[in-house]
């Protein structure tokens, strides 16, 4: 647990900063995103049981019955053990329609260090939390309806997971859960799943994460049918990245434009914006100076620095008296409901060995130690594109945390076989069942969809009469589906 002291100062900064405690991205030392100096209390995941490992296999609890209630739909939970201290916590949900042929679908919340089970429980999964935090309704919008859906606390440390905090990168991330995958498809309630196509979809530090995991899976590929690495091969179809940080030299101009001007209202006076223009744009020593030198070979504190600076000058600023998720409410949100009172009561029946926590610290600060936030991820997004991989990039215009402005700005820098194609095209509106839920491109098999009225959490978002979830659920079944996106 958290000091209390500690909580309660750091719940009084939030206030001040309009920034809410509680949510995907941490807060340090009073900053969004923020650098710790010194190192304040952090989450230690509380021991309840001794831990009997089983290294390169897994430990599963099936068929709970928490979550998915849908008839006949297989459900199960557990850890895959790296190794006897490694162990990382996963709840996969079969398909509701054809599981045998349905692809297999990961889904990685962000942080870095944060819990997955945020996006099972506020966003896609087979149920969603309640506006009291108390139970859970089914979801006719999950994901898993024409897919096999497996969450992933990840890294080591994260969530359920425990063990070792050894991971401070998005690679070393990305060879922990390759691995994880190893075990998992090789067990024999799992192995039919090899031979199906896998997609990745992620969000908010997925940015990092997802180019990065999917890259990664294609060179092991590739080594494996090079015969320099043994293993299963994984068939990498798809790639979704949600209100994603990936390249951060072209999304943090987009703190500026979006402060000032967004779908809604203003965040900040014009003398706050300027203040962090200056901050921007001061040579040598300004935030895209700083951005500039980490990822011209900059050493970690090169990049931990740079985190530090542009978040505590531009990122933390910018957002106001608003909330850093949804910009139409003030700060603290309660929209998304909090889950952990909801995960420790099912804790046991979901084999869950050590005490959930939405974002485990140690690991978040492993990460600004290496300064990989500030490191760009737009080279593997790049290679991954090229690759034939089909790639969505979608955002909710009321995010501020990781706004469209920015992200455009990202989509305006890449460069691949489509984007040309891409950049000379205009946004077409996108629709559900004849209602206007956003605007969107296509270009290849690459994609980019604005979803009005959503939030940082795209699915837990609802726009006009559209429920909650249901402009979110239509790009992922075209996605999945291996189309370009379209209205219907």
């Amino acid at each position: 647990m958290l000091l209390l002291s500690w909580v309660a100062s750091l719940s009084a900064i939030s206030s001040v900063l309009g920034v809410k405690s509680a949510g995907q991205i941490p807060i340090r030392e009073g900053v969004i995103g923020g650098v710790a100096t010194t190192k304040a209390p952090t989450v230690k995941a509380e021991t309840l049981q001794p831990f009997v490992t089983t290294p390169g296999a897994l430990r599963v609890v099936e068929n709970s019955g928490i979550c998915e209630t849908t008839p006949g739909v297989f459900q199960a939970s557990g850890y895959g053990d790296l190794t006897s201290t490694k162990s990382i916590f996963f709840w996969y949900f079969a398909a509701r329609n054809s599981p045998a042929t349905a692809p297999l679908s990961l889904w990685f919340n962000g942080g870095p260090g944060s819990s997955s089970m945020i996006g099972l429980l506020q966003e896609l999964g087979p149920c969603r939390i309640t506006n009291d935090s108390s139970s859970v309704t089914l979801n006719p919008f999950s994901w898993n309806n024409n897919a096999n859906v497996l969450f992933i606390d990840q890294p080591v440390g994260v969530g359920f997971s425990h063990g070792t905090e050894s991971v401070g990168t998005s690679q070393d991330a990305a060879a922990d859960v390759w691995t994880f995958l190893q075990i998992f498809l090789k067990d024999s309630r799992f192995s039919n799943l090899a031979a199906n196509d896998l997609a990745i979809w992620t969000e908010s530090y997925g940015g990092h994460y997802g180019p990065t995991f999917a890259a990664y899976f294609l060179s092991q590929n590739t080594a494996i049918a090079a015969g320099s690495v043994s293993g299963l091969h994984l068939n990498l179809k798809t790639l979704g990245v949600g209100d994603g940080l990936t390249d951060p030299i072209s999304q943090y101009p987009g703190y500026i434009t979006y402060a000032g001007s967004n779908p809604y209202h203003p965040l900040v006076s014009s003398t706050v914006i300027a203040k962090a223009n200056t901050s921007w744009n001061t040579a040598t020593t300004g935030c895209k100076a700083r951005i500039t030198a980490c990822n011209n070979g900059g050493s970690n504190s090169v990049c931990s620095a740079a985190q530090s600076f542009c978040n505590n000058n531009i990122l933390s600023p910018l957002v106001g008296n608003f909330d850093v998720y949804y910009v139409p409410s003030g700060s603290n949100d309660p929209y998304p409901p909090d889950i952990t009172s909801y995960l420790a009561s099912v804790r046991t029946k979901i084999g869950g060995e050590v005490t959930w926590q939405e974002t485990n610290l140690d690991v978040y600060d492993n990460f600004a130690s290496t300064g990989d936030w500030m490191r760009s991820s737009l080279p593997d997004l790049e290679l991954v594109i090229n690759s034939g991989v089909r790639v969505l990039i979608y955002d909710g215009d009321a995010d501020y945390i990781l706004n469209f402005n920015g992200i455009e700005n990202m989509l305006a820098t890449l460069n691949t076989k489509f984007s040309t194609q891409f950049n000379q095209q205009v946004f077409a509106p996108y629709k559900v069942n004849g209602l206007l839920a956003g605007q969107f491109k296509n270009a290849g098999t690459f994609s980019y969809v604005r979803i009005y009225g959503a939030g940082h959490e795209v699915p837990a978002y609802k726009n006009g009469s559209l429920a909650v979830g249901q402009a979110a659920f239509q790009f992922f079944s075209q996605i999945m589906a291996n189309q370009s996106l379209s209205s219907t």
